[in-house]
Order: C-alpha cells, then sequence, then structure tokens
C-alpha cells in the first residue's frame, strides 16, 4: 500500500532528504578524502580540487540513489515485500516522473561542477566523468542494467572504489601516485560490502523480480563468504602498504576501526531478510571510520 504524502512543504523535504539516502553518503565521501590524503602525503594537495571533488562525489552519489529509486520501481523490483529502507517511489512519497526529474537535476548538476575539474584535469576527468554518472543510471537503468545481470558488485568496487580514489589524487597531483592506487583497493573492498550487504537481504525478492544480482547467481552461502573476503581483505591492505615502503607504521591506525566489523559480520553470517538492516548501516560506518583512519594514518 502506498503512503500518502502530506501536500505540506515540509513532508516534500523529508521526501527528498529520504530519496537521498543521507546514510549512504559517506561513501561518497571516503574515497575523496583518501585520495586527497595519498596526494597530500606525496607533496600534492589544492583545496579547491577538494571541494569541488568532494561536492561532485556527493552529487553522483544522490543522483545514483535516485535513479535505483525510480528504475526499480519501474522494473517491478521495489515492492512492497521491499525489506530495506525506504524508497519514495515504491512509497508513493514522491511520483516517479519527480524522481526522476531530481535524478537528472543531480546529475546535471555534477557535470557543471565537473567542468571545473575538467579545467583542473583536462580530458582524462571528462571521460572518468562520464563514465562515472553513466555507471549511476546504468546500474539499475536502461536496457541491460548492470545490477540486474550480476556486475553491480564489480561496477561499485571500480567506480566507487578505485576509479573514486585515483582520480581524486590525480586532480591534485597531475598524475596517480602508486600510493593512491594501493590505498584505493581497501576503500573498494568496504565500498563493495555494502552492495554485498544489500544484496544478500534481497535475495528472495530480487530473484522474484528477475533481478540477478551477484548475491541472487553465487547464492547467501557464498555471499557470505564474499563478504568476509572484502572486510578482511581491506584490514589486510594496510600493513602492506607500509610493508611495501609506500607510507609510514601510521598507517596501521586504520586497524583502530576493527571492533566496528565485528557486529556486521556476525549480523551477516547469522541473520537474513530485514534483520540484516543493522549491518548495512554498520557497514557504512565502518568504511567511513576505516577510511578517514586511513587517510589520517597516510599523512602523518
Amino acid at each position: 500500500m502506498s503512503i500518502p504524502l502530506s501536500p505540506s512543504h515540509p513532508g516534500r523535504i523529508r521526501a527528498w532528504v529520504l530519496a537521498a539516502r543521507p546514510q549512504t553518503l559517506p561513501a561518497a565521501v571516503t574515497p575523496v578524502v583518501v585520495g586527497s590524503a595519498a596526494a597530500l602525503a606525496t607533496g600534492s594537495f589544492r583545496w579547491g580540487p577538494f571541494i569541488a571533488a568532494l561536492v561532485a562525489a556527493l552529487l553522483i552519489q544522490i543522483g545514483t540513489n535516485l535513479a535505483n529509486d525510480y528504475f526499480d520501481f519501474r522494473k517491478g523490483a521495489d515492492t512492497e515485500e521491499r525489506l530495506g529502507p525506504t524508497r519514495v517511489t515504491q512509497a508513493g512519497l514522491l511520483a516517479p516522473e519527480t524522481v526522476r526529474n531530481g535524478m537528472i537535476a543531480t546529475f546535471g548538476a555534477a557535470a557543471l561542477i565537473g567542468v571545473y575539474l575538467i579545467v583542473v584535469g583536462g580530458w582524462p576527468i571528462l571521460v572518468i566523468g562520464v563514465l562515472s554518472i553513466a555507471a549511476g543510471v546504468l546500474y539499475t537503468g536502461g536496457p541491460w542494467p548492470l545490477g540486474y545481470h550480476g556486475l553491480g558488485d564489480l561496477f561499485t568496487f571500480i567506480f566507487f572504489g578505485i576509479i573514486a580514489v585515483t582520480a581524486t589524487a590525480y586532480l591534485h597531483a597531475g598524475t596517480v601516485p602508486p600510493l593512491a592506487w594501493a590505498a584505493s583497493a581497501p576503500v573498494a573492498m568496504l565500498v563493495t560490502a555494502i552492495i554485498v550487504v544489500n544484496n544478500l537481504r534481497d535475495i528472495a525478492t530480487d530473484r522474484r523480480a528477475s533481478k540477478r544480482t551477484l548475491a541472487v547467481m553465487i547464492g547467501a552461502r557464498a555471499t557470505r563468504a564474499e563478504y568476509a573476503l572484502l572486510v578482511v581483505g581491506a584490514f589486510l591492505a594496510p600493513p602492506l602498504l607500509w610493508i611495501g615502503g609506500l607510507t609510514g607504521p601510521w598507517v596501521l591506525l586504520a586497524w583502530l576501526a576493527a571492533p566496528l566489523a565485528i557486529a556486521p559480520l556476525r549480523t551477516m553470517l547469522t541473520a537474513e531478510g530485514r534483520a540484516l538492516n543493522p549491518a548495512l548501516k554498520g557497514t557504512a560506518r565502518l568504511h567511513l571510520i576505516f577510511g578517514l583512519l586511513l587517510a589520517l594514518g597516510m599523512v602523518v
């Protein structure tokens, strides 16, 4: 049953906040912070590119959230059986066309900021920006949506992890230092882990909607193993950065985030369905805190 939206202005504001899914926004902040820290550690940092990259990343994340809200509803993946956080289109809080227009406007704003970033970074940033926006739309939209064909995990790893970190470093330095490449791996692992929680929770409903996520394709047991490997792999990265001579021992500060991994890991290994929602929030928090500590460790 759709939830009627109050015609009052505050009601619409709350609906747009829900649509933007603020709990997901740290996933956009962390790569920019880590990429900037890698640049600073190698002698390059500029405030202009940092702020512009941060705002553009947030807008792309919000645009992707709106795209998922709109396209999953249109394709029938979001129904009354939905187990995750409220989707405003499915819940009737905003009309589908309104969410679609919001998506277009948000990606358009990101593109406008991208003009400045292209001036700073040149054609590589143009290519990355176009591909990033395209990935945000095509994750659930288009004739062959990536998330419906088992490619969501891979594209999240690449675009919201590897590319987000290395492109940020490139904006500062005009090149990508080895530290940025290496530091992008754990960031990519943890942001992908967020998607894995989401997909494990929704295996049953996604299967009924013919949404073939990687979790649907490989099953719950392998999906739980994937999550564990991603989280453990992220924590193996800091000592490897130190041993490899890319940064100093302070990078081990990232291990202070380890206690935050315990509850999500336990939940992922034992829970099902809606009971996995706390693991979603916990993994997003882990991604942010780990990333901030990793960035601090690289610049100390």
